[in-house]
């Protein structure tokens, strides 16, 4: 166990945590919505701090971000536990552990041995995916805080659930925040996650852009009969566009049935093109559809003269127009970081 660092005492041994937006307030030898942090006698600790279910090293391409640091590799970790519940989780295993003895069977490694293998595989950077990297902030802040120390970048993949004083404890540490926006009504976000309310989900991201400068790339896994509406798709469009910004990437993702979700089919083509219209219709300059091999609308294509700037098939990536973080064809800038 770890102690906290974001918590509240509470009158009769109870604490609140200010870890996520939950904002949790336990009782003594109780757990969290997230189940990975508890209240041991008035303390309370993270449970999961070192403990990794899963580690690999991706393409950056697969988190997915197409303008960070496009073509390279990052050394991706996982843990336990999440803040929502979502019934089509492709990661359930390691998100939703029914089993309560996962934490006794996972591997230990301690911030600087991460760095150190991120480095050693020949990583860019490392990121905290899999799992949602909110609920062992613990590990996060102190993993992230040597990376940035030996020119690691650092990336979230994440719900975005995360708390206001969570993000600013990482904010000077972290470069990406790769994250999902599920849908852009209560009762999506109720029916996928049962999470009450979403707006807070939205000032994060914004928060993460405009006051530490993070590379924001947002995904939207579009949901037969539950996130496909025209009203949701052209409202998660029009908030990146005025929020974040056009140059801002939206990935449109297509479903696969999953967990408690198996009833539900997986998300017609015609479905993701729709989006893509109302995502450029709000004036994006980069969407892009995911979960579809071999689709047209994959590719950086410079919104300026129509030349593609980068070249992908599945998650490799080829530089064919950049210089810099510019189309070396006509030099617009395109919200690439490299």
């Amino acid at each position: 166990m770890r102690p906290a660092l974001l918590w509240e005492k509470l009158a009769g041994n109870r604490v609140k945590c200010r870890t996520c937006q939950w904002y949790c307030e336990i009782n003594a030898g109780k757990a969290g919505v997230c189940r990975k942090y508890l209240n041991q006698s008035g303390e309370l600790f993270n449970l999961n701090y070192a403990k990794i279910s899963s580690a690999a090293v991706d393409p950056i391409e697969k988190k997915p971000l197409y303008h960070f640091h496009p073509g390279t590799k990052v050394f991706s970790l996982g843990s336990w536990g999440c803040n929502f519940h979502c019934r089509g989780c492709q990661n359930w295993e390691i998100a939703c552990p029914e089993d309560g003895a996962c934490l006794e069977r996972s591997r230990e490694m301690p911030p600087a041995e991460a760095v150190a293998a991120a480095r050693n595989s020949g990583c860019g950077g490392i990121a905290w995916t899999y799992n949602e990297p909110s609920v062992w902030l613990e590990y996060t802040f102190e993993s992230a805080r040597l990376a940035k120390a030996k020119g690691l970048y650092t990336v979230y993949v994440t719900n975005g659930y995360a708390s206001e004083e969570h993000l600013d404890a990482v904010g000077p540490y972290l470069d990406a925040w790769r994250v999902d926006v599920k849908g852009f009504r209560d009762d999506t976000y109720q029916k996928i996650g049962r999470i009450p309310h979403f707006e807070g989900i939205l000032s994060i991201a914004e928060r993460a852009r405009h006051k530490w400068g993070m590379h924001v790339e947002v995904v939207t896994n579009v949901i037969p009969g539950i996130n496909d509406d025209d009203a949701q798709i052209s409202g998660i469009a029009g908030w990146i566009a005025a929020s974040l910004g056009k140059d801002t990437p939206w990935h449109i993702t297509r479903f696969h049935p999953r967990r408690q979700m198996l009833d539900c089919p997986a998300t017609p083509l015609e479905t993701l093109e729709r989006a893509y219209g109302h995502g450029k219709a709000a004036g994006l300059n980069f969407v892009y559809l995911g979960n579809v091999p071999g689709n047209c609308h994959a590719n950086t294509v410079c919104p300026v003269c129509g030349q593609t700037a980068v070249e992908r098939s599945g998650f490799y990536a080829r530089l064919v127009g950049l210089e810099g973080d510019r189309c070396k064809y006509c030099g617009t800038a395109l919200n690439i970081r490299v």
